[in-house]
């Protein structure tokens, strides 16, 4: 068996980063603690009136208790709708490193550490243990095959003058493993990890993955399928995914308020209405939300027309037909991303044009299903089956079909 591995969590980019040592940290040998503010200059940071090429601030030896450390001003849910900023908890070994004109502030840590901040940050630490457990074994595995993919350099994007094919993975960090955010996975230090069942979930799953096509699973999950998951090609590169095909989820609609405050955040609560939903446009806000979001003038929208969709109907290649241009967009977070003035909830949904005036719609209606890409495991699905008493066995069997946990550390 491997050892457990340590990782990198980019967490902060900032010109100035206030941050505070709880405990005992050191540097060179000397011991600091209290508030401290670090300041990026053109050729270093400056702190405590030094000027140093990078910082690197070591909890004491372990058995000394645990160090802690807190972050001030760290945006979470960025360039979504509920974008904010917090103060965050962590522990481990601080970093920070200039780079242009900003501070990245890094956080160094054991990979199951890591997964104890993961399991209560994605969701809330008071959901069912076998829910956390589930959540435990995917996102290990999800980090492990990120890292045996970190020297993939597949361009994640094709442009032409007609089309813009584009998906977001993990291939702008270069500096450390995985971000803080939802782009990766959420992670805020242990500031929500407050249950004992997500140190219970960590322990009793430690070393265990999903192993599927005679490797670690790179193991999707999202927020609400909406009544079918997703397949991987339609998100991210044309790779067809054993244990990504797409399942049937009778458990994801449900307006359970108990298992929903269980398994949402309190920001996430404020996005209801997420397995139905439907947005209005009139033709002037589409027009201008459309041009703005891709920088070209499109000029009247007449028409939106899925060419390609997942078999959960997530729309992976979409054709934009306006009355002075028709380009073609993909992939679903790219739809997503153009028809929002944020995050669209999902690129599954249907396109209605209403009040024709000379052949222009007046009125644009998308009626969709789910929230997030719906590709691996669905958390509200998953979240009923623990509170209905399934095994976490039984839920990544469910969402991942023919992968085997395996214990690797």
């Amino acid at each position: 068996m491997q050892e457990e591995p340590t990782i990198t969590v980019g967490i902060l980019y900032a010109p100035e980063v206030r941050f505070r040592l709880d405990t005992p940290y050191y540097i060179d040998g000397v011991s600091v603690e209290g508030e401290q503010t670090a300041v990026a200059q053109p050729n270093g940071i400056l702190w405590q009136g030094k000027l140093y090429k990078e910082l690197t601030l070591t909890p004491p030896l372990e058995g000394t208790g645990e160090a802690v450390f807190r972050l001030y001003n760290v945006t979470i849910g960025k360039q979504f709708h509920w974008e904010r900023q917090q103060v965050q908890v962590f522990t481990g070994t601080l970093h920070l490193i200039q780079q242009g004109g900003q501070i990245v502030v890094i956080n160094e840590l054991p990979l199951e550490d890591y997964l104890v901040s993961v399991i209560s940050s994605e969701m809330k630490s008071t959901c069912s243990l076998q829910f956390l457990k589930a959540s435990a074994v995917i996102s290990r595995s999800w980090l492990l095959a990120q890292l045996r993919q970190k020297k993939d350099k597949t361009p994640s994007f094709t442009q032409t003058d007609n089309e813009l094919i584009r998906w977001w993975d993990r291939e702008d960090h270069d500096l450390f493993d995985v971000c803080a955010d939802d782009h990766c996975q959420r992670y805020q230090g242990i500031t929500q990890a407050s249950n004992p069942n997500v140190r219970q979930a960590i322990s009793e799953t430690r070393g265990q993955v999903l192993m599927g096509d005679g490797e670690i699973c790179d193991a999707r999950f999202g927020k609400c399928c909406g009544g079918q998951t997703n397949e991987f090609q339609y998100c991210w590169q044309n790779i067809r995914k054993s244990y990504l095909t797409s399942v049937t989820d009778p458990f994801c609609n449900t307006s359970d308020r108990e298992v929903l405050s269980q398994v949402l955040n309190d920001y996430d609560l404020e996005t209801m209405n997420f397995y139905h939903w439907e947005v209005r446009f009139t033709q002037q806000q589409l027009r201008q939300l459309i041009e703005s979001n891709l920088g070209m003038k499109f000029g009247d929208i007449l028409r939106l027309e899925p060419l390609e969709a997942g078999p959960a109907g997530h729309i992976s290649r979409l054709r934009i037909v306006g009355s002075e241009r028709t380009y073609i967009i993909g992939k679903e977070l790219q739809i997503r991303k153009t028809l929002s003035t944020s995050h669209l909830l999902s690129s599954a949904f249907t396109v209605s044009m209403e009040d024709l005036q000379d052949g222009v719609p007046q009125t644009i209606i998308l009626n969709g299903k789910g929230w997030g890409h719906g590709v691996g495991m669905c958390q509200i699905g998953a979240a009923v089956m623990g509170h209905q008493g399934y095994s976490y066995q039984d839920i990544l069997t469910h969402y991942y079909p023919g992968a085997e946990i395996q214990k690797i550390y």
